[in-house]
């Protein structure tokens, strides 16, 4: 299947894809910060380049897209259509780069949390925060 657009407005739409402070990233943050919690942003010296670090807690807080980083049994990570000798082997090689930095991070006495974009969603947004919260204090969730 041929793309809908061409070379230099499909260029412009994925310019336009944000790495950092996306929509789900800042309901993170926001609500972190409103709970007490102080934190770094986006360390290129760690592996993987977490979206949000703890450092009083040696936590690090990934938030991530549920279709870049291919997000199991959900709906938003659903391949497209066109053009899948691209995506497939971009999008399993993100997922499997992403299990690489959290196993490097975690051998270096870091503690990884992955938040799922869908898991923000309003209905699911403030059980899924009470859960973030009690990870981060080292309750077992």
């Amino acid at each position: 299947m041929a793309d809908n657009h061409s070379k230099e407005i499909r260029s412009f739409n994925m310019s336009r894809i944000k790495s950092k402070n996306t929509a789900p990233e800042l309901i993170v943050r926001k609500f972190l910060f409103s709970e007490g919690f102080r934190y770094r942003l986006h360390d290129k010296k760690l592996n993987g380049k977490p979206d949000i670090i703890l450092p009083k807690y040696k936590t690090l807080i990934f938030v991530h897209g549920c279709f870049w980083h291919c997000h199991k049994d959900c709906k938003r990570s659903a391949l497209p259509k066109s053009r899948k000798e691209y995506w497939i082997p971009k999008l399993e090689r993100n997922a499997s780069n992403d299990l690489k930095n959290i196993k490097l991070l975690k051998s270096s006495g870091w503690h990884c949390i992955v938040v799922w974009e869908c898991s923000l969603k309003k209905m699911k947004r403030e059980k899924e925060l009470g859960k973030l919260k009690k990870k981060i204090l080292g309750f077992k969730v």
